[in-house]
């Protein structure tokens, strides 16, 4: 079923934005794995093990002292590295940490959740080390093959210690707790303790937002971006006007954002209209990237603004800055640039900033406040989201986000592709769905009927082929969607996005689409709303597609 809100030009603004959290490149041999998951207990599996871990670990330090730009791999993987080798090197059977004799002890205690949890935290663990493998791998030059072919050593090796610790997971059904799923929620989802900071907007001191690039998630990621700057530079946030952006108020519950923070910390475009008394004008236009073009706004959406009374004055260079090359900035350094006495300012499209990164990401955002998450979907399609889960999927259900409409040529113009062959993607889909144990899938994708349904065909859990639930069409008997109708949403493109990611992210275990900004936009709402799962992933992460088409 097609989905709405995304096209080729919103991948194309993603290609050098999105950092993946998870994304890795490489799969280990297919005879390794069986033979892993097959004989977990033999001695030649736990040898083998270990003289390829001593081997790799030995290449490693050997490239991090002999060559000087790869150190600080050394400080980025050396706490897990020594975890787990410790492991390896100190256990007579690298199994037996993971289960125990049947005769010995009672089976509830054998498999206790607190043996679960740790074993989970260390797969947890390992995806963020194997994501920080990955970037280092794909940021080092293609001409230095010594540290690109030990980045894949240890790259194998963290794929093969997931592995076994998965398969510490394949109990007797008859000893375990039939409701028990190694997908576990992950930890991250407390928000005591994070970094926060606190938005006190002077009243009458506007941040103007203005977002150009891509579709309706890489706006949301820009109106996101304006507000933490809204929040650094002490202003109120104007909401763009429908009549040069997408309609917001169908999606999004911007009195929310209100209430979260107690007082009043963004506008409509309407009521700043009013408020001016449709006398709009922006004081001071300081530019944060300054190319492609000056705040990377162009002649027509200029044009757009002057159509509904919006004047400024002349765009000002604050400094060299490339939405292809993003710096990373900092607090400091935003404020210093952006500070003005000037009621009205604007700053251009920031979709592209790289401020703060980790602080941005973390779950809840950057800024104080007392909900989950800010920028969240509105209350109608929330409700909407919930009814269709109780009426077609259940509570434990897999989301998948299958992007194909013009991802071939997008992925296939990174390295390593993205675009993976349709049999492939269902063999990573069929693992994620008996690793959750679910019975149904739900389905958000702009593929054709004719991947679609071959995709059905191969996803399978014990033999049985497993349902891929789309949103059917509207039907007067069926009243999940009935809100949508009554409020005059329903066939809204942008509305029917936005229930798409809100049913993914209320999933139990969610498949993303690398690269894609509609991923990254539910994956935010997983870490606000606590549903993200440790068994969250890219499709296929830690492979490579099996056939890669030429280029053109």
């Amino acid at each position: 079923m097609a989905r709405g809100g995304e096209s080729d030009e919103e991948e194309g603004d993603t290609r050098h934005l999105i950092h993946q959290q998870h994304q890795t490149t490489f799969q280990i041999d297919d005879d390794e794995e069986h033979h892993l998951n097959k004989n977990p207990h033999t001695n030649n599996t736990s040898s083998s093990i270990r003289s390829s871990s001593s081997s790799s670990l030995l290449l490693l330090f050997l490239f991090l002292f002999h060559n000087k730009r790869t150190r600080y791999l050394f400080a980025i993987t050396l706490p897990i590295i020594i975890l787990f080798f410790y492991i390896l090197f100190s256990a007579h059977d690298f199994k037996s940490l993971f289960s125990t004799n049947i005769s010995d002890s009672d089976p509830t205690l054998q498999h206790s959740t607190t043996m679960r949890e740790s074993e989970l935290q260390a797969l947890y663990l390992l995806k963020q080390q194997q994501s920080r493998l990955i970037h280092l791998l794909s940021s080092s030059s293609n001409n230095n093959s010594s540290l690109r072919s030990a980045l894949t050593d240890q790259l194998s090796l963290n794929n093969k210690i997931q592995q076994a610790l998965l398969s510490s997971h394949q109990f007797d059904p008859q000893l375990t707790n039939p409701n028990f799923t190694a997908c576990t929620k992950t930890q991250h989802n407390k928000l005591s303790g994070l970094r926060k900071i606190d938005w006190n907007p002077n009243q009458d001191k506007y941040l103007f937002a203005i977002c150009t690039s891509g579709q309706m998630s890489n706006h949301l990621i820009c109106l996101e971006k304006h507000m933490f700057f809204a929040a650094l530079l002490n202003r109120v946030l104007v909401i763009p006007s429908a009549k040069v952006d997408y309609e917001f108020n169908r999606v999004l519950d911007i009195d929310h954002i209100n209430k979260c923070l107690g007082r009043e910390v963004v506008l409509t475009f309407e009521e700043f209209a009013d408020r001016k008394k449709n006398r709009m004008h922006i004081d001071k236009v300081l530019c944060y990237f300054s190319l492609p073009q000056p705040c990377y706004v162009d002649d027509e959406h200029v044009k757009k603004l002057k159509a509904i009374g919006v004047t400024m004055n002349e765009l000002k260079i604050v400094w060299t800055e490339d939405v292809k090359k993003p710096t990373d900035r900092t607090v400091h350094e935003v404020t210093e640039k952006f500070s003005t006495n000037d009621d009205v300012l604007a700053i251009g499209d920031v979709f592209f900033a790289d401020v703060e990164k980790e602080w941005v990401m973390q779950p809840g955002g950057p800024i104080g406040h007392n909900c989950q998450t800010l920028i969240e979907p509105s209350r109608v399609i929330l409700l909407t989201a919930q009814r269709f889960i109780q009426t077609f999927l259940g509570e434990n259900f897999v989301a998948l986000h299958f992007r194909r409409h013009g991802f071939l040529k997008f992925c296939n113009a990174k390295n390593p592709s993205c675009f993976f062959p349709i049999p492939q993607a269902a063999e990573c889909i069929s693992r994620i769905v008996e690793r959750a144990n679910v019975p149904v899938i739900y389905l958000s994708t702009d593929a054709a009927e004719s991947e679609t349904g071959l995709l059905q065909s191969l996803v399978t859990l014990n033999g049985k082929t497993v349902p891929l639930v789309t949103r059917p069409a509207r039907n007067s008997a069926e009243k999940w969607d009935a809100l949508l109708y009554r409020k005059k949403l329903d066939g809204d493109s942008q509305v029917e996005a936005m229930l798409d990611k809100t049913i993914s992210a209320l999933s139990a275990v969610f498949i993303g689409a690398p690269g894609s900004t509609f991923t990254e936009d539910i994956l935010r709402l997983r870490r606000g709303w606590g549903t993200a799962s440790v068994c969250d992933e890219y499709l296929c992460e830690g492979e490579v597609p099996n056939f890669i088409a030429g280029d053109e």
